[in-house]
């Protein structure tokens, strides 16, 4: 006979064995075994609607999360020492300005903004209404540390700004690590009021808020950033849009009572198109196919001259982005594309044969009888409608235009029949004659200021996209975009007021 001690064992490894290889079932299940997991660091007061975003996210995509929560000043220390993770989400943005600071994280999307309030159990039942009452030592007041938690920070900021932290300080009978543990301590009954964010009341039905004066100016704005760590950025990024897509992380955030930023349009894989002036292909073309790769998306790019883009969005072709070669043309579509920000500047030169064999030296050497001019086309490039406005500012438009034997959409074109030697001189901007410098002298245009074009980048007002483009924007934005701009004879704008 069996020893009955030996069935029970056996039963029992068995019984493991069963319960070991269903958890290994369902991890298969909710984690993409060619990819590791995605690591973030978040702060204890967005633990609650996080987990229900990710929840969702799970079940939807078969990609493992692991989360480290804690006060965001802690996991902030966390992504600078261990040099590992995938996303920081801290309560409050100033943190991640300290990481982008510390050249911690790349891009920062933001999720929503959250407002200190008082916690008291439900009923109110110390009735407390006022800072006079709040710092008149009755109460038990607990707040959160600080020197560790975002909300502790903010108060303290904002409060030492009106001269009354000190008073607040004085009379607050502890500091806890976290948001959450102030909470905690009122629902327990081991202090009467806390400070707390008044989106982490969602998770305590027990509790209530009450909103004063003083604190009504106490604000975080949320925002979660993709670490320089991240071993797997398109992955991070892919979660980075989940959590801040309005229609599947801000819905949520929205429903623990967070102020939900403008989001994204959820897709897995965002395709934003681009409309932008011929003459800006090859300062930008690297840099989008960089931003693809990074972010896991595609974007549909249209070059042309600005007259013909212009003509396209009229007719109902609008892109979720448009990067003008002339303030003129963006103007044109205004009520589409609001804010515009000015980029680089370009200008017009006179392109002629190596070593100059006409000896064309100026604008009024453009009027001489024989010579074949091409310009652009001043209805369908910005490029051509400045060249007009330089011919008319010059005095010399109805001269010069005597010889134009060429007018085309494009600066590119311009020079390709130079190349052909089928023109004498060209009117193009800088950008298309540092392409052919090997064959073509550039002429400068003098002291006429209209011959230099700006050129703006906006978003579509109605952009599915409008957080996706922002960050393509950025990276145009960046100082590898801004040497790539200035390798093509492009100026950059920002530079202009320090110079």
């Amino acid at each position: 006979m069996k020893n009955p001690v030996w069935i029970i064992l056996a039963s029992l490894l068995v019984a493991a064995a069963g319960v070991a290889s269903l958890s290994f079932r369902d991890l298969r299940r909710d984690a993409n075994p060619t990819a590791s997991p995605i690591v973030l660091y978040c702060a204890a007061a967005n633990r609650v609607a996080v987990e229900a975003v990710l929840d969702r996210y799970r079940r939807e995509y078969s990609r493992q999360v692991l989360v480290e929560y804690g006060p965001s000043q802690t996991i902030l220390s966390r992504c600078e020492i261990g040099a590992t993770g995938d996303l920081f989400l801290p309560a409050d943005d100033s943190f991640l300005q300290i990481a982008h600071e510390k050249n911690l994280v790349a891009e920062r999307i933001p999720i929503g903004a959250m407002r200190a309030v008082l916690v008291v159990p439900k009923g109110n039942p110390k009735s407390i209404q006022s800072w006079s009452q709040l710092v008149g030592g009755q109460v038990r007041l607990v707040q959160a540390d600080p020197d560790a938690a975002a909300i502790g920070k903010v108060t303290r900021q904002k409060l030492t700004e009106k001269g009354l932290w000190d008073q607040l300080h004085q009379t607050t009978a502890a500091f806890r690590g976290t948001v959450t543990d102030v909470a905690n301590d009122v629902q327990l009954g081991a202090a009467d009021v806390g400070i707390v964010y008044d989106a982490v009341l969602a998770s305590y039905p027990e509790l209530e808020a009450v909103q004063i004066d003083e604190l009504g100016d106490v604000v975080s704005h949320v925002q979660v950033g993709v670490l320089n760590s991240a071993t797997q950025p398109s992955a991070a990024l892919h979660l980075a849009r989940y959590l801040t897509a309005k229609d599947r992380g801000l819905e949520t955030f929205a429903k623990y009572g967070l102020q939900v930023a403008t989001g994204d349009q959820w897709a897995d894989r965002p395709e934003l198109t681009l409309f932008a002036g011929s003459m800006l292909r090859p300062a930008i073309a690297d840099t989008i196919e960089k931003f693809k790769q990074r972010e896991g998306v595609d974007v549909s790019t249209v070059y042309n001259g600005c007259g013909i883009l212009v003509g396209q969005m009229r007719g109902g072709q609008l892109p979720d982005a448009y990067f003008a070669c002339d303030v003129e043309f963006m103007k044109q579509v205004a009520d589409h594309f609001p804010d515009p920000v000015d980029v680089s500047q370009n200008e017009l030169v006179i392109v002629v044969p190596k070593g100059n064999p006409k000896q064309i030296g100026s604008l009024k050497d453009l009027t001489r009888p024989g010579l074949r001019v091409g310009i652009g086309h001043e209805k369908q490039c910005a490029m051509g409608w400045i060249t007009q406005v330089t011919f008319r500012e010059g005095g010399i438009q109805n001269e010069v235009m005597s010889n134009v034997t060429v007018q085309v959409p494009a600066g590119d074109m311009l020079v390709n029949q130079m190349r052909a030697g089928s023109l004498d001189a060209a009117v193009v901007y800088l950008s298309n004659a540092a392409g052919a410098a090997d064959i073509l002298d550039a002429v400068a245009i003098e002291g006429l200021p209209c011959s230099v074009a700006v050129q703006p980048w906006a978003i579509y007002k109605d952009s599915k996209f409008p957080q996706t483009a922002g960050r393509l924007f950025q990276k145009i934005r960046s100082p590898e975009s801004q040497a790539d701009f200035e390798a093509e004879g492009f100026r950059w704008q920002s530079a202009i007021g320090e110079k």
